[in-house]
């Protein structure tokens, strides 16, 4: 080869590099362009991802804020109704605002779309101001209550105590969750068949 026109080295030099390239560099070439492809995807999943955590952890949180708001909530109007609890503490309110009760006679519920309405009539004798505290004592109560239908009267036979009598209706209020699902799932039910 020592006798070989310099052409020759030429020739063989880009044939060498030219295997080099063909066999070594373009196919890792195209490999190393595949992997930054799947690393900009990989990065785009990524991205999309966080995005999604980010969705979720915020759902997460309002959830929890809800769940705080729903317990909060059935403090007021709670699922189910607790008569003698309920019995109980009116009579204690109305006991401690130096009242008498005279007539308290709970009616049967009244089903609304997603609670019941639950009315008690109810008449009560002593005087204004322990009447006044009375209500006052009920708005403070853990469970909401209306009062409708209220009437007053002043008494014949008056005494330093007793001045007034009065008729209303206390209304509470219950929350119907199991009948609400139980219902909406009848109308699945109904709609698939």
């Amino acid at each position: 080869m020592k006798n070989q026109p310099w052409y020759v080295y030429l020739f063989l030099a880009i044939f060498i590099f030219g295997l080099f390239y063909l066999l070594y560099f373009k196919p890792k070439n195209a490999e190393l362009k595949d992997l930054r492809e799947e690393r900009i995807k990989a990065e785009g999943e990524v991205i999309k991802l966080r995005a999604k955590k980010d969705e979720v952890d915020q759902i997460e949180a309002e959830l929890k804020h809800m769940n705080l708001t729903l317990k909060e909530l059935e403090a007021i109007i709670p699922q189910r109704k607790e008569i003698s609890d309920i019995l109980r503490k009116i009579q204690q309110l109305a006991n401690d605002s130096r009242l008498n009760i005279v007539k308290f006679t709970p009616k049967g519920e009244i089903d609304k779309e997603f609670y019941s309405e639950w009315p008690i009539p109810i008449e009560i004798i002593g005087n204004y101001h322990n009447l006044a505290m009375f209500f006052d004592r009920l708005s403070h109560f853990s469970r909401l209550f209306n009062i409708e239908n209220f009437s007053i009267k002043s008494l014949r036979d008056q005494t330093e105590a007793s001045t007034i009598s009065a008729n209303f209706t206390a209304k509470t209020y219950i929350f119907r969750e199991e009948t609400v699902s139980s219902e909406s799932n009848q109308k699945k039910s109904g709609k698939k068949e």
